[in-house]
């Protein structure tokens, strides 16, 4: 993985004014099996000391264009110096490429499949750098770059290195740089059954309702200001809009799975969802 070419061909983060992160935090959707606890074993090996945290391994599978909007949330509020290995990987082995982002004092590491375009989008253009990484290992499997390729270049910017070749490139460049800012669909089913959606919660006051699931949703500040049993959406601890039901599964109620459609509408809200909403 990590060999003698690596130690040769690789520029120190300190001539590009990049301060090197402190720790790496995984984002994938490998879910339960050999993939995270690979990435962790090599990863303590290649690094000794270093801090990885499985952060999430649920994001959506196979679908890079509805993890890219959960990644902003999922991120905001962390610890300030750390790497995210970002890894839904459907065209694994295929031409896709590789890319290394900072934005401000935190970096991403995963494919130009646009699963890293959200993170793109929001970061000023004063703390954005963005590199296409065209080096590869000598060895490397056609099928777990997850662990053969995006590891050894989370390794190496942790260590303070930036492996070449690479090359700069201007975000228009990637893949789904023009996809809009908000995604009107369901992101992510909690173990709750609570709906998280792209639509981004500071973009949108609460002078509006969502239409999901056949029924007409209005806000409600948190699950305690709704009766049991009504489905509401609000503003959640990552930023999103989600919708929720007051002790169930809003998942269940409405018939919504990960990519179903919602619609949002302006509107004159309710003060309290009541059961007939």
């Amino acid at each position: 993985m990590m060999d003698n070419v690596w130690e040769r061909s690789s520029v120190a983060l300190d001539q590009l004014g990049c301060p090197p992160p402190k720790r790496i935090a995984l984002l994938t959707d490998f879910g339960s099996g050999p993939y995270i606890g690979q990435l962790m074993l090599l990863a303590g090996v290649l690094a000794p000391g270093l801090p990885v945290v499985n952060l999430l391994d649920d994001l959506p599978s196979f679908r890079p264009d509805l993890a890219a909007y959960l990644l902003p949330g999922l991120t905001r509020g962390m610890p300030s110096g750390t790497l995210y290995l970002c890894v839904v990987d459907p065209g694994v082995g295929g031409e896709r490429g590789a890319l290394a982002v900072r934005c401000g004092p935190n970096w991403f590491v995963g494919p130009d499949n646009g699963l890293l375009v959200q993170i793109v989008r929001r970061c000023g253009d004063s703390a954005l750098r963005l590199w296409r990484i065209d080096w590869r290992p000598k060895q490397s499997s056609e099928s777990f770059h997850g662990r053969d390729l995006f590891l050894p270049i989370a390794i190496a910017l942790t260590l303070g290195r930036l492996q070449l070749p690479c090359q700069s490139v201007p975000p228009k460049n990637i893949l789904g740089y023009h996809d809009p800012l908000d995604c009107q669909r369901i992101l992510y089913v909690d173990r709750y059954g609570n709906l998280m959606t792209g639509l981004g919660g500071d973009r949108r006051g609460n002078d509006g309702r969502i239409r999901a699931g056949g029924r007409m949703l209005c806000q409600a500040r948190t699950f305690c200001d709704c009766p049991v049993g009504v489905p509401f959406w609000y503003h959640n601890a990552f930023g999103l809009i989600e919708l929720a039901v007051n002790q169930g599964r809003a998942d269940e109620l409405l018939g919504l799975s990960v990519g179903d459609p919602i619609h949002w509408e302006l509107g004159k809200v309710q003060d309290t969802p009541s059961v007939s909403a």
